[in-house]
């Protein structure tokens, strides 16, 4: 607010509630600069859309979504982005870009936790859910796959408009409450296999293998591992790491030992859990020296591991 100048134009891409860049941000503006937005400087919400690590869409061929507090605040954020990106979509307002945001955030979370629950719900029938969604995506219409995995990490938390509307979002609520229980169902489908190894979790040795949010980054920002981690060590499990982008992890302020040699590794541990597939991961190889794996993503060849 303090640098506010005339004519300048203020773009607010971060996930906030519908109504923040007109009821909060806004006042905090004017107030501190002595300018009226709309009038003095142009103020507009964009959802930020970027997905990390992605090879296929990047800023440029990615749709900017624009939502200004006038009609003119909404051309001038255009241009500017229009710089960056080859498609611009103009929003009504602020506060329907703010929900645009909303809206793409919970359909991932909601559809997330729907396949989550199938994958619980397959492992106790006895069904190959992998090979459910392999033959369900090949509908052309009314469907479109998500794959489970041992919890939702990132920057795009769900929001469920608690407190903020006369009613949230209950779906939304359901699928937080499902995806934040699958680190969890991890560490109990581990300790079940290694029961049925003959091993107890205390006192077995345990190789997470990826530790980040998101394959091939270095981003730990809410990652399952943590929990899961932390899981296994209130079960008396003695946990190691190994993942190419994290050189070192602590969990509850203590050091993880971090794996060296990836094989020998997985050769020496009771259960190796593949919590994140980096594109470096052989998987076919690690499944052959691992002497138990636990596969999160579905990811290895059909039948040489245990998937969740």
């Amino acid at each position: 607010a303090e640098r506010l100048r005339p004519h300048t134009t203020v773009l607010l891409e971060s996930p906030v509630h519908p109504g923040t860049t007109e009821d909060f941000l806004r006042p905090l503006l004017e107030k501190g600069s002595g300018l009226r937005a709309g009038r003095d400087f142009h103020l507009a919400y964009s959802p930020s859309r970027v997905d990390p690590g992605n090879r296929d869409f990047t800023p440029a061929n990615t749709p900017k979504v624009i939502g200004g507090l006038t009609p003119a605040c909404t051309e001038s954020a255009a241009t500017f982005y229009g710089r960056l990106t080859d498609k611009v979509v103009r929003a009504r307002g602020p506060r329907e870009a703010e929900t645009v945001q909303l809206l793409e955030t919970n359909f991932r979370h909601v559809n997330i936790a729907l396949v989550n629950e199938m994958a619980v719900l397959c492992h106790d029938l006895g069904v190959d859910l992998w090979d459910v969604i392999r033959c369900a995506e090949t509908k052309p219409f009314g469907f479109q796959a998500f794959r489970p995995g041992p919890g939702v990490g990132g920057h795009g938390v769900a929001q469920d408009l608690s407190g903020r509307a006369s009613r949230g979002l209950r779906m939304v609520e359901l699928a937080q409450q499902v995806n934040s229980r699958m680190p969890g169902y991890v560490v109990q489908r581990a300790a079940a296999l290694l029961n049925e190894h003959g091993k107890s979790a205390r006192g077995a040795r345990v190789l997470l293998l990826g530790v980040t949010y998101k394959a091939d980054l270095a981003d730990r920002q809410n990652s399952p591992a943590q929990e899961i981690a932390i899981r296994l060590m209130e079960l008396g499990a003695s946990v190691s790491y190994h993942d190419p982008h994290v050189a070192s992890w602590s969990v509850l302020d203590r050091p993880v030992p971090r794996a060296d040699s990836l094989y020998e590794a997985a050769a020496d541990a009771d259960l190796t859990i593949l919590v994140q597939q980096h594109r470096t991961y052989d998987l076919q190889g690690l499944s052959v020296k691992a002497q138990l794996l636990l596969d999160t993503r579905g990811a290895t060849p059909t039948g040489a591991a245990h998937r969740l």
